[in-house]
């Protein structure tokens, strides 16, 4: 390198040589990839030494300006990213701040935010630590190598990410559905699988927000109430609608924590258990059938419940005579699972099951075979939450259209109103049939 040639010029004049060379046009885009982030982050080092100094390369000091002067470079320090790693010039400086180099280029400054980002992605998404590193290895190269260790200490940045999320306020998010489920893993050592619980919803917006996560011995009472207890301690308002399975530890939960909220019972929870006690032969006709209770139903509000109520006796007296304990499961049930056609037609299709957050768990369970059983209960919930705070960005809300809006508004007021306590089933029968 010629003497007066900066690290950044340097860089410039390899990028044209690239483009002015006859290399294939694929391989010669990806090294100036590679340069263009090389160029960036020593146009940043030189920026940052001018602006320390008081005055660019070659320029005389000024009587205001710092005593500090250049005094050529070091050997290049790698800097492992996302696109490669990355050779750059280390400024040697004399007089100035005297850690201003140890900043830009001290022992632990090795890897950018960037690449630490990708690898807790892939770890999250499925990898081992092993399988991290040879990724590493086989796209960027050798000299990208970050080890097993390294990998491991990175992804421990997942606990410290966790223990801010979990604490947060949550009085700004106005919750109109609180969906409500839980998922078993192994996290303590000769103990069965347990429940991992998790609260999600979608605010008046429309948005999806992930809201709060905790651990149970078992899906009982106690542990769902201290986890809806939780969420209200952190400025949580109660919600519309609660939607949830028909766990009975959940269900006296929410009665006893959220008692002004209507409660929707999973659509599919039930559907599953009326088909476990169909023979397989009539399966496909039993179902097609339950689901023409609810779905396709054009009318609003009380209209709408009258109308499914209609369709639910016509299938009870279809079924009922040969399949007696199995349509006892919608029977019995009724009044909990029509609750979601009081609200705004748009939005149904979404808020009569929790299957979403089924689905993220099952990408949960995914990643957790990689380990087997997890070192204990922090990692376990770390991990789950990782998993679900990604999967909850791609997360679709709903869409509030005016008449949306104005149905939510007056059910807010019908709902949300101070009355007197009722049991769960009386509450949500007193809702449906009000303007009956």
């Amino acid at each position: 390198m010629a003497p007066r040639v900066s690290p950044t010029e340097a860089i410039r004049a390899e990028i044209h040589e690239l483009f002015a060379s006859d290399g294939e046009l694929l391989s010669v885009l990806e090294q100036v990839a590679r340069l263009s982030v090389r160029l960036t982050f020593q146009s940043v080092v030189e920026e940052i030494v001018c602006e320390e100094l008081g005055r660019d390369r070659y320029q005389r000091r000024r009587g205001d300006s710092p005593d500090g002067y250049r005094n050529g470079w070091h050997q290049p320090r790698t800097l492992k990213t996302a696109a490669g790693p990355v050779k750059l010039q280390r400024p040697k400086l004399r007089h100035a701040h005297a850690a201003l180099c140890d900043q830009l280029f001290g022992q632990s400054v090795s890897r950018t935010n960037a690449l630490e980002t990708l690898v807790i992605s892939c770890w999250v998404r499925g990898l081992s630590d092993r399988d991290v590193e040879a990724m590493l290895v086989e796209v960027f190269g050798q000299d990208a190598t970050i080890s097993r260790s390294t990998v491991s200490r990175i992804c421990q940045r997942l606990r410290a990410e966790f223990d801010a999320w979990r604490r947060r306020d949550l009085s700004t998010a106005k919750i109109d559905y609180l969906f409500l489920d839980g998922s078993f893993f192994k996290m303590h050592p000769k103990a069965k699988a347990e429940p991992v619980l998790a609260a999600w919803g979608i605010d008046t917006d429309g948005k999806p927000v992930f809201l709060g996560l905790g651990p149970g011995a078992a899906e009982s009472t106690d542990a769902w109430r201290g986890l809806l207890e939780d969420l209200a301690d952190r400025g949580l308002g109660a919600p519309l609608l609660v939607i949830s399975d028909g766990g009975k530890g959940l269900g006296a939960a929410i009665e006893c924590s959220l008692p002004t909220s209507l409660h929707q019972r999973c659509l599919v929870h039930v559907c599953r258990n009326l088909i476990a006690k169909i023979p397989t032969h009539a399966q496909g006709e039993v179902k097609r059938d339950y689901w023409a209770i609810f779905d396709n139903i054009e009318h609003d509000g009380q209209a709408a419940v009258a109308e499914a109520r209609r369709r639910a006796k016509r299938f009870i007296a279809k079924w009922q005579p040969l399949y007696p304990s199995a349509v006892a499961c919608v029977a019995d049930n009724l009044d909990a699972l029509l609750v979601h056609l009081l609200f705004p037609s748009e939005h149904r299709k979404r808020i009569r099951h929790s299957n979403l957050i089924e689905r993220t768990f099952g990408e949960t369970r995914r990643r957790t075979k990689v380990i087997g059983r997890l070192p204990g209960e922090q990692t376990c919930l770390s991990l789950v939450w990782a998993v679900l705070d990604r999967a909850s960005k791609g997360w679709r809300g709903l869409t509030m259209t005016p008449k949306a809006l104005r149905r939510l508004q007056d059910l807010r007021r019908q709902v949300l109103r101070e009355r007197p306590q009722l049991p769960a089933e009386e509450r949500i029968a007193e809702t449906v049939t009000t303007a009956a």
